[in-house]
This record gives structure tokens, sequence and C-alpha cells, in this order.
């Protein structure tokens, strides 16, 4: 798998997005994350699996707490590999926009044969 595979995998599920948003307000343990779903707890503990083996979120030791939260390195990783992509799709949206701004405002009419 290349380096990137695992977190955009990770990445491809709904409720694990949803997760990392969480995160991204400060870590939060195991129940905090799974206030907001109606699934269990240990359902909520495989998603937290995936993320970190993607690289996306780490556990901090805290006694007996082990709060979650965002890994800023790989999502960094992931945000400059969009980034390349970034100006690409923004040359192509120029494009468009030109092209609609050249249209003629009057609807095409209907030629007879």
């Amino acid at each position: 798998m290349l380096p990137l595979d695992a977190p955009f995998a990770a990445l491809a599920d709904p409720t694990r997005r949803a997760i990392l948003a969480r995160l991204a307000e400060g870590e939060a343990t195991v129940q905090d994350l799974a206030r907001p779903f109606a699934i269990s707890q240990p359902a909520i503990s495989r998603h937290l699996k995936v993320l970190e083996d993607a690289g996306l979120i780490e556990t901090r030791i805290d006694g007996t707490a082990r709060p979650r939260r965002l890994k800023p390195d790989t999502m960094a990783q992931l945000w400059d590999w969009l980034g390349q992509y970034r100006a690409l799709w923004e040359a192509q949206f120029q494009r468009l926009d030109t092209l609609l701004d050249n249209l003629p405002d009057d609807p095409p009419t209907e030629r007879t044969l």
C-alpha cells in the first residue's frame, strides 16, 4: 500500500470523517467520540483503530484515560498531495468561467429544415 492509501481509505467512511471533525476541536475519549453516534462503543473503537493505523490520529496515555487527538503530520501530507491538483482544477474552472462568460445572452433559435 502506498503511504497515502491508508489515510484516504480511512477517510472514505463518513463516521471516521465525523470523528476527525470532532478531534479537530481537541482531543477526546472514546466515550466522548461515541456519544453522537447510534453505534456501539466497540464499533467506535474499531473506527479509531483504522484512523490510528492510517496515521491520522494518536492516543495519549493519561492515567487510565486514553484520549485521542489528530496527528497533524499525516493530515499535512494529505493536504500537500491534494494541493498538487488544486492548481489544475482552478485552471479548468477558469477556462469554464471564460467559456460561460462568452456565451451569447440570447437562447439559440430553432432552425427549420
